[in-house]
């Protein structure tokens, strides 16, 4: 177990994405996933208030129901570390304190909860001025709605900025960034981000950590990917870079008689500032790859060969 930054917040160091709650799997799958990462030692599951609002039929906010639904039925919500987001759902776009407030509402209505224990800015506006965004966070703090603040998809520049502001106004400081990064995701992360989250202590929550199962090694051919929900987002990987990545995790998982999954995830572990990778399955069998990845420790020469094999994404 891991803390969240300076927080008090307690995390298994597998975080569980719950973004295919209410799209690739429903109510019943989701629950068993829910069950069976509990009962494989996960506490920590990350959902958005926008989840899943891009399946037709579906307003937002499905996998957040379904996650309530869960935790009231089975009465676990003390064992749990829930971390949702603000800025995507339908009607609440934006970071304006006026939305974050409300959604925030919405968010623990849905979750059938008292507070949230981590709450990110989802997606940076571009508009609102990160002294007001900074003073909204703190505001439910303060009013014992969030236990802890979170940053997720804004520049560097902007989170300078909401540092600043809230060292400056006394708010609560952020303790958590959600950037993207991976094995075929390296750059903007490692130059830009890494050393913001080095320096300040921030626990850094990566996603897709699996590069949307391109790193999971079950797309090997540009035919692998039709049909499948999210064969748009690894087709971009389908490149000499992008095989010799799955190549060189290939070897690794075969020395360690482990998976290309784990191994990827146990990369993303062996990184400086890392919290927990964020992973998603829409099976519970798919769960046991991704929770023998804290356990699985690669010596250094994996970790340079993993690192050589991906210098073209950093």
């Amino acid at each position: 177990m891991r803390t969240i930054g300076t927080s008090p917040l307690r995390i298994h160091p597998l975080c569980l994405g719950a973004n295919p709650f209410g799209w690739t799997a429903d109510r019943v799958a989701t629950e068993a996933i829910l069950d069976a990462f509990l009962e494989g030692g996960g506490n920590f599951v990350d959902t958005a208030d926008s989840y899943s609002s891009w399946v037709p039929g579906n307003r937002g906010g499905e996998s957040e129901t379904f996650i309530g639904a869960w935790m009231a039925a089975r009465k676990n919500r003390s064992k749990l570390v829930i971390a949702t987001k603000v800025g995507g759902h339908p009607e609440f776009q934006g970071l304006s304190p006026k939305v974050i407030a409300a959604a925030a509402d919405a968010s623990l209505s849905r979750l059938r909860a008292d507070v949230i224990d981590l709450y990110y800015a989802h997606h940076d506006d571009g508009v609102t001025p990160i002294e007001e965004i900074s003073a909204a966070f703190d505001g439910l703090v303060r009013a014992g709605k969030v236990r802890a603040v979170g940053i997720s998809n804004l520049s560097a520049e902007r989170i300078e900025g909401w540092l600043r502001v809230a060292r400056a106004e006394g708010h609560a400081l952020p303790v958590a960034l959600q950037p993207a990064y991976s094995l075929v995701d390296r750059a903007n992360f490692e130059r830009n981000l890494a050393p913001i989250a080095s320096r300040e202590g921030l626990s850094v929550f990566p996603y897709p950590a699996l590069a949307s199962g391109f790193l999971t090694g079950k797309y090997r051919k540009a035919g692998d990917a039709q049909g499948a929900a999210r064969g748009g987002s690894v087709a971009r990987f389908f490149t000499p870079e992008g095989f010799g990545v799955l190549d060189a995790l290939d070897e690794v998982a075969a020395a360690h008689r482990s998976t290309p999954t784990s191994v990827a995830l146990a990369w993303l572990l062996a990184k400086p500032t890392i919290g927990a990778p964020i992973a998603s399955v829409s099976r519970k069998e798919q769960l046991a790859a991704l929770l023998a990845a804290p356990g699985l420790a690669l010596t250094a020469e994996e970790l340079a060969r993993l690192d050589r094999a991906s210098a073209s994404f950093a």
